[in-house]
């Protein structure tokens, strides 16, 4: 389909759920496909910053229940997906290959480890659930960098992050925010067997769908289904890992928006922040936001506001309600901001 460039936004934006739509968590995560999760909170982390930019505040031990006690979503891969979508996992747990050096290596850990592995499998089949460090690290070799860099100094992380996702084992819980693993026969029900290429043609349509705008050879292509429609000028800030966004190169055909995470850049050279959310106000993306949460002292410190060109003057109100709707979620009792701000905005923002 060929649309205007503020169709294609429009479109963006209603089929992420950002025009207001959203209802309750389950219902968003079914729609959205998958929540990434990542350690980093400097905020709050994104698999919960994702459904607040949505939902707005909401109760986050909702997710822990949908994956814990009922069971309606699961953990696999650092991403939370709906029960329903097991089928289509399943089928790319099966299939694990030796097209890149990483799995290779991961291969020939697991053919140096068998005894390892076996002995991993029988202790959580005997005493399952349990934390990694309740095993013991049988592993032959000494620990390598390249395992470092994704499972820190141990090799029972290894194998476990491994037998993961290779579907052997299941993420069963969290105590104390570390992940409990038992057998995968144990956790997940059962379900259909789809073959890699029907998995993968249902993985690509699904989040076609929920992108409803994607960049195809430096073109937009919109999904048939997508559904056009006003959106309302509601404020919200979104995380790094937003799929609004997640792509860069088509948050810059779409918005003309120059989005990177700096988090990795050396502090001089960076040119807005460490972890900058974008704001999006309707189906516009209107500047940037850098706030950090500051547990101890239950400040929510706003480092940097930026605006694009062109952003309207009146969103500055906007923005500080946002501000101080996200810090009460967090449990902040304060929002500070620093002098870093636009000049349009300034007003409203320190009033």
């Amino acid at each position: 389909m060929e649309v205007s460039p503020a169709e294609a936004r429009r479109i963006a934006v209603r089929a992420q759920l950002l025009d207001g739509s959203a209802t309750d968590v389950l219902s968003t995560v079914r729609h959205l496909g998958s929540l990434q999760i990542d350690p980093i909170s400097t905020v709050a982390a994104p698999q919960y910053l994702v459904l607040w930019s949505r939902l707005g505040p909401f109760d986050r031990g909702e997710l822990d229940r949908l994956l814990w006690d009922e069971r309606k979503l699961i953990e696999w891969n650092a991403f939370i997906y709906p029960v329903e979508d097991l089928p289509i996992l399943r089928a790319r747990m099966r299939h694990r290959g030796t097209k890149n050096k990483w799995e290779r290596r991961v291969n020939a850990f697991l053919k140096d480890n068998a005894r390892f592995k076996r002995y991993v499998l029988r202790e959580l089949d005997r005493s399952g659930p349990l934390l990694s460090r309740e095993l013991q690290d049988h592993s032959r070799g000494e620990e390598d960098s390249w395992s470092e860099v994704w499972w820190g100094t141990r090799n029972v992380s290894q194998m476990l992050e491994t037998l993961n996702l290779r579907g052997e084992i299941a993420v069963v819980g969290r105590r104390g925010g570390q992940r409990l693993w038992d057998l995968a026969e144990r956790w997940y029900p059962e379900t259909e067997t789809l073959s890699k290429r029907e998995a993968d043609q249902l993985l690509a349509e699904k989040r076609f769908r929920t992108l409803g705008v994607r960049l195809e050879k430096g073109r937009l292509a919109v999904h048939p289904e997508a559904v056009d429609g006003p959106v309302r000028n509601r404020i919200t800030f979104l995380s790094p890992f937003d799929r609004l966004v997640h792509d860069r190169d088509r948050a810059e055909a779409l918005w003309g928006f120059r989005y990177r995470l700096e988090m990795y850049v050396p502090q001089a050279k960076r040119e807005y922040g460490y972890y900058v959310l974008p704001i999006l106000r309707g189906d516009r993306l209107i500047g940037r936001i850098e706030p950090v949460y500051d547990r101890k002292s239950g400040v929510l410190q706003v480092k940097g506001v930026f605006a694009e060109p062109g952003a309207p003057s009146g969103a500055g109100r906007e923005i500080a309600r946002a501000a101080r709707s996200l810090g009460k979620w967090l449990g902040a009792k304060q929002v500070s901001y620093s002098r870093r701000v636009p000049s349009v905005w300034r007003d409203s923002l320190h009033n």
